[in-house]
């Protein structure tokens, strides 16, 4: 492992550790989203709190933070291992934010990120698996869980190379939602567009 990764790992964990949620909720005059709603600090208790301005700057954000530091390796020719690596560092700066006390929210929106340097391919599909789950469920975690799950697969037939980074990725995100799963088998889980309710 080369410094130049090292470096790249450590400045994607900090990218990642800026919690947009945190700060463009104290822009918009809005609650602090890790004390209100689901108490976690994501696009979808956002959208709850303040609507879809502020959940949508939000969620184009912490993309980015996945998107950056993975775009910069791959343009550094770095091993797909590698930029795997890179992009769990920003997830894993998303979930346990340096800055904020390390609470953070569930990486979604930044591994989709790390993805979209792979191909539109991939993102897109995923984007679209993602949105059919939300319109016929309403859970956004439950589309979260189905659309990482399938990404593997897909990633095998568009770009083998990169089916173990992504599956890395994926695996991250998954144990993440470990308690959402728990809600979603015994039917607490709250839909997208319920406010009010303390799950997410």
């Amino acid at each position: 492992m080369t410094s130049l990764s090292i470096l790249l790992f450590c400045s994607a964990y900090l990218l990642g550790s800026i919690s947009s949620a945190v700060l463009i909720c104290r822009v918009f005059t809005l609650p602090d989203p890790r004390k209100t709603g689901s108490n976690n600090p994501g696009a979808t208790n956002v959208l709850r709190i303040g609507g879809r301005l502020p959940a949508s700057l939000v969620f184009i954000f912490d993309v980015l933070k996945g998107t950056i530091p993975v775009y910069l390796g791959y343009l550094l020719g770095m091993s797909p291992i590698t930029l795997g690596l890179v992009g769990i560092a920003a997830c894993l700066g998303h979930i346990y934010p340096l800055y904020f006390n390390f609470n953070g929210g569930k990486g979604v929106a930044t591994a989709i990120g790390a993805m979209l340097p792979l191909g539109w391919e991939l993102c897109s599909l995923l984007l679209a698996c993602w949105l059919l789950i939300i319109f016929i469920t309403g859970y956004s975690s439950l589309a979260a869980i189905i659309s990482v799950s399938v990404a593997p697969f897909i990633t095998w037939f568009v770009k083998p190379a990169y089916t173990a980074p992504v599956t890395m990725l994926c695996i991250l995100i998954i144990v993440r939602h470990r308690q959402n799963i728990i809600r979603l088998m015994n039917g607490q889980e709250s839909k997208i567009w319920d406010k009010g309710r303390t799950k997410e």
